[in-house]
């Protein structure tokens, strides 16, 4: 490859062309590459990047489709500007620099390593059993919303949570609808919901995990949405690396669909918070 990789011409995105980008795109029609280091990584991710610090692109570059457009993207858009230019001249045909880096990005992000919350998915059960993990995430969630919405004073509050658990509950019954057409019918409430989760969430974290990490004023409707807000963001984090993992395409083509329920989701309520503050937060 040798030092004229370097010189190799990119194109650049800064962060919102990018998240323009993203969503043009749809969960399956790119690949977002964290070439930091993983502590970084950990510290804060675009939720469903993928980690190849910019040190081992060389040889984790294989693992990639090179025709499949490539999102990468740094802290400031340096390190990335060498790998996208690094892959480019490995012939990736369609490689972005996200310029600003992550620092420029205005949305929600998604912490902890890239295992994080993994193993709810081993990548090779049936679609009914991640169709049950799913399920059970989102009745957790729903449950945690109905909780808070009893234990708070403020009655605007009272009412967002009770908002949002109509919200998951939606997505709950769309779980169930992929689960009745995998299973060709049948008692779906009863059997999807077999698999006990505790107080794991969607993302995978615990309810003390994200309020010990965002220390949300639970009586404050702006606290409690950017709260929601990042719980989507490191839910559609996890679907998308479980997707990334997953051993047939069934499982690739359901756990991608999910991710994409979840991205709309933060979208909503991205919307919800710049119209409850006036605002401009991005989802």
């Amino acid at each position: 490859m040798g030092w004229r990789q370097f010189f190799t011409p990119v194109r650049s995105m800064n962060a919102s062309e990018a998240k323009a980008y993203i969503e043009e795109l749809g969960d399956e029609g790119f690949q977002l590459i964290d070439v930091r280091q993983p502590a970084e990584y950990r510290a804060s991710h675009l939720p469903g990047a993928r980690l190849m610090p910019v040190a081992d692109l060389g040889e984790s570059s294989g693992d990639l489709d090179p025709d499949k457009p490539t999102l990468v993207y740094c802290a400031i858009g340096g390190r990335s500007r060498v790998a996208a230019q690094m892959l480019a001249g490995k012939g990736f045909s369609k490689v972005i620099n996200m310029s600003g880096g992550i620092k420029a990005w205005r949305s929600k992000t998604a912490v902890g390593p890239e295992d994080s919350g993994l193993e709810l998915f081993s990548g090779n059960e049936a679609l009914t059993e991640v169709l049950s993990v799913a399920y059970g995430l989102e009745t957790a969630l729903l449950e945690f919303y109905e909780s808070l919405a009893g234990q708070v004073d403020r009655q605007d509050v009272r009412e967002m949570f009770q908002r949002l658990a109509a919200i998951e509950a939606k997505h709950q019954q769309r779980i169930v609808d992929y689960y009745r057409q995998a299973r060709g019918g049948g008692d779906d409430e009863e059997s999807i919901a077999g698999r006990d989760l505790g107080d794991t969430l969607e993302g995978g974290l615990t309810t003390g995990q994200y309020l010990d990490l965002y220390q949300p004023d639970l009586q404050d409707v702006g606290d409690v949405l950017s709260l929601a807000m990042a719980i989507e963001a490191q839910a559609l984090d996890l679907y998308q690396r479980a997707a990334d993992r997953a051993a047939t395409s069934e499982m690739k083509e359901a756990l991608s669909t999910i991710a994409g329920e979840e991205r709309q989701h933060l979208r909503q309520l991205g919307e919800l918070f710049a119209e409850q503050t006036g605002s401009g937060e991005g989802a």
